[in-house]
């Protein structure tokens, strides 16, 4: 496989884009949570990437192995992601309004809710498969990967920035990152 700069850098940027909406989700997550450890902050950031990884992949094979299936299932995923993240917004509002804070210093956002954050940022990465089609499999892998390691790097930033935030804000953070990913699932579903 010959790999040009041309191609790293369109992978690059096409992962700068994607990775926006975990970007947004990060920082809530920091806001929500200031006193997180760098390890869950590796973790959540890692949790985003391999979502970013996993749903290019998918959507390659989808386009490349069973296009039809795909076309059938890809008008719904708007409001699934929309759907994830009002629940899981709503919920954090909800937690803010009620003045309900965690005495547990590790509670905070758990695997269920980064799982589901996870699979609702990272549902329109399943449409750049059709992008990727034309690619043979060792490149669909190599951009991928180039999406994902962008994501990582991209929301740890993120993190640290809503960390920073959110120990400033105390418990209106919740309320704000709250906001934040219903105000995120709203755009995914507009723009589905």
């Amino acid at each position: 496989m010959n790999v040009q700069a041309g191609f790293i850098l369109n992978s690059i940027l096409l992962g700068a884009g994607l990775a926006m909406d975990a970007v947004s989700v990060s920082v809530a997550n920091g806001l929500e949570e200031p006193g997180m450890s760098g390890k869950k902050t590796a973790g959540i950031a890692g949790t985003f990437a391999f979502f970013q990884w996993l749903m290019p992949m998918l959507g390659w094979f989808f386009v490349t192995s069973l296009l039809s299936v795909f076309r059938a299932v890809e008008p719904f995923l708007p409001f699934v992601s929309f759907a994830l993240l009002l629940y899981i917004g709503g919920k954090l509002c909800l937690e803010g309004i009620k003045g309900e804070t965690d005495e547990n210093p590790d509670s905070g956002l758990g695997m269920k809710a980064l799982f589901l954050q996870g699979i609702a940022t990272s549902i329109d990465a399943l449409s750049v498969g059709f992008t990727l089609a034309s690619y043979r499999a060792a490149e669909a892998l190599l951009s991928s990967v180039l999406i994902t390691l962008t994501t990582f790097f991209l929301c740890l930033g993120a993190l640290h920035a809503g960390k920073q935030a959110g120990a400033v804000l105390n418990r209106q953070a919740k309320i704000l990152g709250g906001l934040i990913l219903i105000v995120i699932g709203a755009r995914i579903f507009i723009a589905g």
